[in-house]
């Protein structure tokens, strides 16, 4: 009955996201923590490389049909990878499953739900806002950041909340990269935020296996729920309220982020 309960819990993590494009972190996380009773340590490790492979599909997709701008999803990958390793290297040395660490993934944890909580309200009342595609000639200047520095700042920033807690490559990242590349179309943001994602997650988890911090079996019965349930709702997509699912889920988000500060 356990096993059916992670398929479900999978499937419905993939709904959301299919439904909305918000990282499957933000949820997947606070689900296996309260409802399951996973430690976070475990959570976190397994949630990661479930995001990995979840995004995997997305971006082979995505970079067949040439929606990825490449320079984007490297300028945050050169400051959130080597962010990721020295934030893994700092875990490997405290040990992951010291009450100290505990308590500072759990609190990050927190204050990263709701950061993703407030970006994806943001991202609901201004998500259809900006151009639809890019005017000829300013393709350059559209993968050209606001200064060069901002994405190895903020990448590198990312980097380490995601390896603490499996947050902030979703409804963060678009955030982010909406503020760095103002000139950048919605669906091409959102697209490179996929893709960059999926190197950061799988260097994370990967990192987080080798500390003996994912849960295998448990990993392959959420990605048996979470592919269909992608699959499910990204057909949903045009046919939802997407404010209203967004504002819900906003709400949602900041409850978990707010019970876990309270832990």
């Amino acid at each position: 009955m356990h096993d059916l309960a992670f398929v479900f819990a999978g499937l419905f993590v993939g709904l959301v996201v299919g439904l909305t494009g918000v990282g499957g972190g933000s949820l997947m996380t606070p689900i296996l923590i309260f409802f399951f009773g996973v430690k976070p340590y475990l959570a976190v490790g397994t949630d990661l490389l479930f995001a990995a492979f979840t995004k995997m599909g997305g971006t082979v997709k995505l970079a067949r049909s040439g929606h990825i701008d490449w320079p984007v999803v490297l300028n945050l990958s050169a400051g959130s990878i080597p962010a990721a390793l020295i934030t893994l290297y700092v875990l490997h040395t405290l040990g992951t499953t010291s009450q100290t660490v505990q308590h500072i993934m759990t609190t990050t944890l927190g204050f990263a739900l709701l950061l993703t909580a407030a970006a994806t309200l943001y991202k609901a009342l201004r998500g259809k806002a900006g151009p639809k595609t890019i005017a000829a000639g300013e393709e350059a200047a559209a993968v050209r950041p606001r200064h060069w520095t901002l994405p190895l700042l903020f990448g590198a920033l990312i980097g380490t909340l995601v390896t603490l807690t499996s947050v902030g490559a979703g409804a963060i990242g678009v955030t982010v990269l909406m503020l760095l590349y103002p000139l950048l179309p919605l669906p091409r943001i959102v697209a490179a935020d996929i893709a960059y994602a999926v190197p950061l997650t799988l260097v994370a988890g990967m990192g987080h296996a080798s500390l003996g911090t994912v849960d295998w079996s448990m990993l392959a019965k959420l990605l048996a729920g979470s592919i269909p349930g992608i699959w499910i709702g990204s057909h949903l997509m045009f046919k939802t309220p997407e404010r209203v699912i967004r504002s819900l889920l906003s709400l949602l988000l900041a409850y978990a982020g707010l019970k876990l500060l309270a832990i």
